[in-house]
């Protein structure tokens, strides 16, 4: 495909890197607008290794910070795609609901949707059912776990709950939410479906920036968050590039038949 007198496939991009407030410096990176029928999407460039990487950046906008609820995610993952990009590696950050340390790395291996107002799929004129039994890619996550495991970094595996924001939850939503779920954030869904419809591979990293709400001492900050991503971000971009190295380029996951009856 090309677009602006460039061809995406001469690119060779072999995966992209969807992240939120923890995202890494784009200075010495190539800058790219790609236009999706849901919006153009600025997105950036990089060598990361031996990789040629997209990076898209979630909360960027016109906005200083674009908030959870607003975020283009459809554009996102459309922009993605349209790179001829078959992985997504994400990072999230997230409170904790259970015994999950807060400083910690925690790897989604389900999910509960309880966003209400997000466009939340791209297939609204017909009838296309993704399967989503394995949201969370396999092969990913294992490479994941492997950089972890070999770093002696603590990490845990559930379910992540997502929620509509930008408000963080009452304390009656995290007694209800703990009894399903593991940790709670916002930026989560409908990502990961929507990478699904797109047969693309899509694994999250997420960083324990806090406890839930009404479940640490005194009252949540943003500063909080910010203070516990500014602490583990080094250790995060580290097992990120150890993952991108150790991309395969052959699939053995099941991800590109999530939608394999529909024509996209």
């Amino acid at each position: 495909m090309q677009e602006n007198g460039i061809n995406y496939q001469d690119l060779n991009l072999d995966a992209a890197l969807i992240g939120g407030v923890a995202f890494p410096s784009m200075q010495s990176c190539e800058e790219l607008s790609v236009s999706t029928p849901y919006g153009d999407v600025p997105l950036y460039l990089s060598k990361i290794g031996n990789r040629n990487i997209a990076l898209i950046s979630r909360h960027a906008g016109d906005a200083k910070h674009l908030p959870p609820h607003m975020i283009n995610y459809c554009a996102n993952i459309y922009a993605i795609y349209k790179l001829g990009i078959k992985k997504i590696i994400s990072t999230n950050s997230v409170g904790t609901m259970k015994n999950h340390p807060v400083g910690s790395f925690f790897l989604p291996n389900d999910f509960i949707d309880l966003t209400r107002n997000r466009p939340s799929t791209f297939f609204n004129e017909r009838t296309v059912h993704a399967d989503v039994s394995e949201p969370y890619c396999p092969q990913i996550r294992d490479l994941i776990k492997d950089s972890l495991e070999r770093k002696n970094v603590g990490f845990s595996e559930g379910v992540y709950v997502c929620t509509e924001g930008p408000r963080f939850e009452t304390k009656a939503e995290i007694r209800m939410m703990r009894q399903f779920g593991d940790v709670v954030g916002m930026t989560g869904l409908p990502e990961v479906v929507l990478a699904k419809e797109l047969n693309m591979c899509y694994a999250s990293i997420c960083t324990v920036t806090n406890d839930a709400c009404g479940l640490g001492n005194g009252k949540m900050t943003v500063s909080e968050v910010l203070d516990t991503l500014a602490n583990i971000n080094e250790k995060l971009q580290a097992v990120i590039l150890d993952v991108l190295q150790s991309l395969p380029r052959q699939n053995s996951c099941n991800c590109m038949f999530a939608t394999s009856d529909a024509e996209l």
